[in-house]
């Protein structure tokens, strides 16, 4: 099988421009990607993509090593040459290849790993105007600790909370893992899904290659009688598996005895990747994956996971390997059950992510959840996982001989990569068989399970014996994933379900993806074309569309913005129609040059209508402004949660925000989203906008016009968190991925943008950080780690609480308590006609991450005197209310908030 390294040169430049990386400085944000639908979908103004974003922090390289990325494969002496030639030129003197040897060193390979010892931007600048160097990632390394700078001693940890403390707890957030194993938590799997109906056929596996990428296994383990080749590509020299993780795998996929595996027949392959101490570095799987590619594997199970979807070398091998026809299964992650945690590379639309169910079909607790977060925020995200399977109490392989159980996606992985083995043994015409093919025919086969949404269980619990009937029938086509789109369908389709559209509200964005298994590479022919069903009211919907231009490899996106026709504004009911979509591949084997494969394929939609509600009941999130680990370290708004240092959950009503947003629509109001700079909506439709845990910067023009639609009527809730200069670089972490240390791109939020926002109020946040247990109403509530108030008007409304003072806690170590810290205020603006604006300085009893105890009351509270002017008595009578700050006696945040075109 030819390399296609031409078409990842191609493509990667046309679909993945400008993609932050794992190991790059954070803060760059991506110009587009193959599945993002393009955030001006739906928008209801022009020229609102051209927003670009703005970070006020970047990542602290300590030492200078980089990837250098080529255009093609080369030998390690063409390599060497090409670098020496850049550098040549320039003022760089000292630097070095690092040597990576492994056995694809004797390979010709398309990175090296560089030294620079020396900081030159002209010696950077001329290795990336390089012509055959398509790319340069900046590396870290460890540097000496201060006595706050410790480091945890965990790198891909097997589970989530295996990053631990040392002996003090403000001592750094320590070290974080971006990609790491997931971790088997403690019935023969391959019996209960009747894989011994397909070796009774005939069928074991024989004649594929399937890679275990790990920890390796042992020379002489008795489960196993075809392991071809045992590879070590980490810096410890050994090639057996010292904490069984990698071994319990292959025996799910491969174990011909006692807990029998799916496919004991195929040629297993046993890729050393993680050390003992669970560490892997993104260039050993670069490394590894170049030689899978070269030794032609047909099936690669990775049971590892990570929150960085922008980790471009990582993801662009992905990309390759796949397009080498590798179908890769991948776990998507132990981090439910919170909405918004997919691990990458599963979440990828060439990856069959896999989720756990336990063996009464339910869906396992660990299991991560949908959506992707790629998309956000002017897009929404994909339907993952793909498929789920039995991940709970497993039988497999112990290290050494003999079975135990294990729980965990990274059992569900294999358990799906060892039935794909087995299914691709069954096809006669082996060319049939792909990524997307597979994906296709698991997909299709999968039995939906009762009472779980999409982004719980993606298409279904896995079907061995379907997916052999199907994939034996297949004939090469074009599919989508959902395969239809209905809003009134609960609760399989939630969130669309939960909320009925109207005239006038924020399109609908449903994220499609296309799977094309005609071939790695297609095109959508023309556009694709709505047909309304006018006898089902199909005319009361508008919809757009836009989609990738290239299907690469074996996928693309497909975005459906759904509108309600201005006819349909006092209109109830169901409109339905449908979106037809004909994909076309180049015909491999046509013997007319130029001949091509085609496929049409229908979406049926179907949505809910009702009339427009009132504006009272009309709340505008803003997603705009909240950002997320990737592309930048946004640390965690609770800094009490010590095992979790990154925001990367999206910050969405969808996702750690379900919870809230399920809450307001039991009180009956109608929540959207805004994926726009706020002088993109029309103000005078919505009564509250809801600005929760923003991370982003204000233009100029956002900050006019919030003050122009207030005074007109709009309401302003904010939820704030904490932000102080002085914690953030006590926060920061090391990577062992990437060998670099983290420095926070802002705070919990970003105050000094907050305070930009809300200044012409005379309102301000402070940079105090402050925890505890307090009663408000009646209510048991707790602070955590969030900010007071500073300044608020004399004629406000402000409640202050005794709390601690957990910034000189962290500083120094030290205990104290603060009386009169003001958190909440709730003020009338005094134009005719104007809004109300309310805040509160945390956002973590809303936050579905870290909360202990929520404050869903509050925001009622808060709703009804925003939307309906109404105080409630408990606030305005309180006896914690105090005269407002006038922003004397706390600091403001450092450093400004304005963001600039």
């Amino acid at each position: 099988m030819a390399l296609v390294n031409l078409w990842t040169s191609m493509l990667v430049v046309l679909l993945w421009v400008g993609l932050p990386l794992m190991d790059t400085v954070p803060g760059h944000t991506n110009s587009s990607t193959p599945d993002i639908p393009p955030a001006t979908t739906g928008l209801p103004c022009q020229n609102c993509s051209q927003v670009t974003l703005k970070m006020e922090f970047s990542t602290s390289i300590v030492a200078h090593e980089y990837i250098v990325v080529f255009n093609g494969y080369f030998t390690a002496k063409a390599r060497g040459h090409f670098i020496g030639s850049a550098l040549r030129g320039s003022a760089v003197l000292d630097w070095r290849i690092v040597p990576r040897d492994n056995p694809a060193s004797d390979y010709p390979s398309d990175f090296e790993v560089v030294q620079i010892r020396q900081a030159s931007r002209d010696g950077l600048l001329s290795l990336q105007d390089h012509p055959y160097i398509r790319r340069v990632t900046p590396r870290g390394a460890p540097c000496n600790e201060s006595r706050w700078s410790q480091k945890w001693q965990s790198s891909r940890p097997l589970r989530r909370t295996s990053l631990s403390l040392g002996s003090g707890f403000w001592h750094a957030t320590g070290r974080h893992s971006s990609r790491r194993l997931l971790r088997a938590i403690p019935r023969h799997v391959a019996q209960i899904l009747q894989a011994d109906v397909l070796w009774q056929m005939g069928h074991t596996g024989s004649g594929v290659k399937v890679a275990v990428f790990d920890t390796g296994l042992s020379e002489r383990h008795p489960h196993f009688k075809n392991v071809k080749e045992r590879t070590n590509w980490t810096n410890e020299k050994t090639l057996d598996d010292g904490l069984g993780h990698g071994t319990f795998v292959a025996g799910v996929i491969a174990s011909m005895r006692e807990c029998h595996g799916f496919a004991p027949d195929s040629e297993l392959h046993i890729f050393r990747v993680f050390t003992n101490n669970q560490v892997s570095y993104t260039s050993w799987f670069l490394d590894a994956f170049n030689y899978a590619i070269l030794k032609k594997m047909d099936v690669l199970n990775l049971s590892i996971g990570g929150p960085d979807f922008m980790d471009h070398p990582f993801v662009d091998k992905v990309w390759e390997l796949t397009a080498n026809k590798v179908i890769m299964v991948s776990a998507i992650g132990n981090d439910g059950p919170l909405y918004g945690t997919l691990n990458n590379p599963a979440d990828q639309m060439d990856v069959i992510g896999v989720g756990g169910i336990d063996f009464e079909d339910n869906i396992a607790r660990f299991s991560s959840r949908g959506m992707t977060t790629w998309e956000l925020p002017g897009g929404y995200g994909r339907v993952k996982p793909d498929i789920v399977t039995y991940g709970s109490g497993v039988r497999g392989s112990g290290m050494k001989e003999g079975c135990r159980s294990l729980s965990g996606t990274s059992v569900a992985s294999p358990v799906v990569a060892g039935a794909v083995t087995l299914l691709a043994s069954t096809v006669l015409n082996r060319e049939l068989v792909n990524p997307a093919s597979m994906k296709q025919a698991l997909i299709a086969s999968a039995r939906r399970l009762p009472g779980v949404n999409m982004f719980e269980q993606g298409h279904g619990k896995l079907d061995l014996l379907r997916a052999y009937q199907v994939l034996n029938s297949y004939q090469p086509q074009a599919s989508l994933s959902p395969s239809y789109i209905d809003l009134t369908e609960c609760p399989y389709m939630w969130p669309y379900c939960s909320q009925p559209i109207y005239y006038g509200g924020m399109p609908t964005i449903v994220n499609v993806t296309i799977l094309n298994g005609m071939g790695v590479t297609g095109k959508i022919v023309d556009k694709p074309i709505w047909q309304p069903y006018l006898p089902q009211n199909g005319d009361h919907i508008d919809v757009a569309v836009s989609y990738s231009p290239v299907l690469w490899p074996w996928a693309g996106y497909l975005a459906i913005s759904i509108s309600v026709a201005k006819k349909a504004a006092s209109w109830e009911g169901v409109a339905q129609g449908h979106v037809m979509v004909t994909v076309a591949s180049p015909a491999e084997n046509d013997s007319k040059v130029g001949g091509e494969l085609t496929s049409t394929v229908k979406l049926p939609v179907k949505v809910k209508i009702v009339p427009t509600p009132p504006r009272s009941k009309r709340v505008l999130w803003d997603q705009y402004h909240n950002l997320r680990y990737p592309p930048g370290y946004f640390p965690r708004d609770n800094l009490r949660m010590k095992n979790d240092p990154l925001d990367w959950n999206g910050d969405h009503i969808h996702t750690n925000f379900r919870d809230m947003y399920q809450h307001l629509r039991s009180m009956g109001y109608f929540v959207e989203v805004l994926g726009a700079p706020l002088t993109c909506f029309d103000a005078s439709q919505y009564g509250t906008l809801l600005m929760v845990d923003s991370e982003e910067e204000y233009f100029p023009e956002e900050i006019t016009k919030l003050r122009r639609d207030i005074d007109n009527g709009l309401s302003l809730i904010v939820f704030s968190d904490w932000y102080n200069t002085s914690v953030m670089r006590k926060v920061k972490f090391y990577d062992e991925n990437t060998r670099q240390w983290w420095m926070p791109d802002t705070g919990g939020a970003n105050v000094p943008a907050l305070n930009d926002l809300i200044s012409v109020w005379g309102m301000a946040f402070s940079d105090g950080l402050y925890e505890g247990d307090f009663t408000m109403a009646d209510h048991d509530m707790y602070y955590a780690s969030g900010c007071s108030i500073a300044r608020f008007p004399q004629d406000g409304i402000v409640i202050s609480q005794t709390l601690k003072d957990q910034g000189l806690e962290v500083l120094k170590q030290e205990t104290a308590v603060v009386d009169g810290v003001p958190i909440l205020g709730l003020y009338q603006t005094p134009s005719e006609g104007g809004g109300r604006i309310a805040l509160y300085g945390d956002s973590n009893c809303i936050d579905d991450s870290h909360r202990q105890k929520d404050c869903f009351w509050l925001l009622d509270a808060l709703l009804q005197f925003t939307a309906y002017s109404m105080t409630p008595p408990s606030l305005s009578h309180s006896k914690s209310r105090t005269p407002p700050p006038t922003g004397t006696d706390r600091p403001l945040p450092e450093t400004g908030g304005y963001k600039h075109p």
